[in-house]
């Protein structure tokens, strides 16, 4: 077995008196999509967050890409460059063009010059199906396609892993199929993929392993069919027959 492009051991995190996260162990292979599911308040997000040090763990350990996450020797900056991230709000700078908003990490974090990081921008937002839109600013622009840009913004620094936290949950329903359209390209590229979210069906399609969380724990996890057709926990149970009612 190789060693996992991601590896997060014994994570806690307690924002003052509330334990978040109570040990969560996992290893993601490179090239997989990892879904990770559970209620409202089971720590999905706290631990994507994490993984990339926007919020810091309490203890544990977690390598991603080989780099230290925790190490205070880590420049963390640059180690966030093999880690893209995605958000519910797409984070975008308003006056900026959707090719301005993917070059300035480009400029900025990367270091490229103005024509190299305008050469990769395109490209990336080509990738997403925005070429067209390079110069559109957000407020010209569907939820849709803004999310997308903020995929091309995280892709554009050619990261080795993705995470997305509830990257379809601000959008208008006919919209998310262009978003999840994007991730299942990007998965179909190779890229690692972490991903929090209520999409169900792209989970069932797309993922090849399911985590499910609930109270800061890692509950279960494994393949989709088993975790949506014979769950083995009771808890994983009841949250998805809750969301077949749905």
């Amino acid at each position: 077995m190789t060693a996992p492009i991601v590896a997060a051991h014994g994570i806690h995190k307690h924002f003052g008196q509330v334990h978040v996260l109570k040990g969560v162990d996992l290893d993601v292979a490179e090239r997989e999509l990892v879904f990770v599911i559970g209620p409202s308040g089971s720590g999905k997000s706290t631990l994507l967050r994490c993984l990339n040090r926007l919020e810091e763990p309490s203890s544990g350990s977690i390598t991603v890409a080989g780099i230290d996450m925790l190490s205070p020797k880590t420049d963390i900056n640059h180690a966030r460059q093999h880690i893209g991230m995605v958000f519910q709000s797409f984070n975008l700078y308003p006056h900026m063009t959707a090719l301005g908003n993917v070059m300035l990490a480009l400029r900025k974090v990367a270091g490229k010059s103005r024509a190299e990081a305008e050469t990769i921008a395109r490209a990336a937002l080509e990738r997403v199906g925005l070429a067209e839109r390079a110069h559109h600013r957000p407020a010209e622009l569907s939820g849709g396609q803004q999310q997308r840009v903020a995929i091309a913004r995280a892709i554009a620094l050619e990261p080795r892993v993705m995470l997305f936290d509830e990257p379809t949950s601000a959008l208008d329903p006919e919209l998310v199929g262009s978003v999840l359209a994007v991730m299942r390209s990007l998965r179909e590229s190779g890229m690692t993929m972490i991903v929090v979210s209520h999409e169900m069906g792209f989970a069932r399609a797309a993922a090849d392993r399911v985590v499910f969380m609930d109270h800061g724990l890692i509950v279960e996890q494994g393949p989709p069919a088993q975790i949506f057709e014979n769950p083995a926990h009771e808890r994983t149970r009841a949250f998805i027959g809750q969301i077949r009612q749905h």
